[in-house]
């Protein structure tokens, strides 16, 4: 078990339960119907990579390699994916203007995406050592 990406991802779990809540209940009357869903997104995507570094922490069948780079991209893409989401849906609320950042949006899936990608590959490479049945 690897206790960094165990602990990364459950402190990402942790914080998408919150923010899922807060957005439920507190956000609930004070943002757009479109920003609010934009912000649950967010949370979606936070919380569905919460349980992508879980795995990867916790399955030492995958190389260290494969699973550090799709660690580093996953965190990257959430941090980039789900955080410029929250600045954006929630900028009627703090009075900043997060559009300029709006193009960190889609670079965060792109992390996002070659985590996955990268599991993929690793998974099926001829250093993984991983059954190729």
């Amino acid at each position: 078990m690897n206790k960094t990406m165990v602990g990364v991802g459950a402190a990402l779990g942790l914080l998408a339960v919150i923010l899922g809540a807060m957005g439920s209940h507190a956000l609930r009357d004070q943002l757009q119907p479109a920003s609010l869903e934009s912000f649950q997104t967010g949370v979606q995507y936070q919380m569905y990579h919460a349980f992508f570094l879980l795995f990867l922490g916790l399955n030492e069948k995958l190389p260290w390699r494969t699973r550090k780079i799709a660690f580093g991209l996953a965190v990257a893409g959430v941090g980039c994916f789900s955080g410029s989401i929250y600045a954006l849906s929630t900028s009627s609320l703090t009075g900043l203007d997060f559009k300029p950042i709006a193009w960190v949006t889609p670079l965060g899936g792109l992390f996002l995406i070659a985590a996955w990608a990268g599991l993929l590959v690793g998974t099926y490479s001829k250093y993984s050592g991983a059954s190729r049945a």
